[in-house]
């Protein structure tokens, strides 16, 4: 998959992966309804545990405005559950391992930490509407206050 540069307004590129517990679901399953689509880079890594938390926090505000969360990183389904279970979170957790999906979403690409550059998952969430549009999207997500922007994004849908 060639990597497409993703616009506010664009319709959102559907997929099948597997998930956390086992199973497979498709984007396409959720339409009638809002996704939080958000991309981390590693599960069990700080700013990735409290951006997740924040998620679980938020959850019951979230789903009571008709939305529902995604998460997407490259890490197996079977470390999915292993997350899932240490922080209790309410939402399903997308196994990416062959990064197809995060090279279609633009978010797999050059990262730099401590000096040093290697290639990775970018955190990025897209906010996608009922029809599969995409609304809103975070290039530069802020983990302590995600949460909060992605109940005010929603309320303006």
């Amino acid at each position: 998959m060639k990597e497409m540069k993703l616009k506010e307004g664009d319709t959102a590129p559907g997929f099948t992966a597997p998930v956390n517990g086992g199973g497979v679901m498709s984007l396409s399953q959720f339409l009638g309804r809002s996704v939080v689509l958000y991309f981390y880079p590693k599960d069990n890594t700080p700013g990735c545990n409290r951006e997740a938390c924040g998620f679980r926090d938020a959850h019951d505000e979230i789903t009571a405005r008709g939305a529902v969360v995604l998460g997407v990183s490259a890490d197996s389904a079977a470390r999915h559950d292993k997350f899932i279970d240490k922080f209790g979170l309410p939402f399903t957790l997308i196994a990416d391992e062959d990064k197809s999906i995060c090279e279609t979403y633009g978010v797999w690409g050059s990262k730099s930490f401590m000096g040093r550059t290697f290639l990775g998952i970018n955190r990025r969430t897209f906010l996608i509407d009922a029809d599969g549009v995409i609304r809103k999207i975070w290039p530069k997500v802020k983990v302590a206050v995600h949460a909060a922007e992605v109940l005010e994004a929603l309320d303006g849908l």
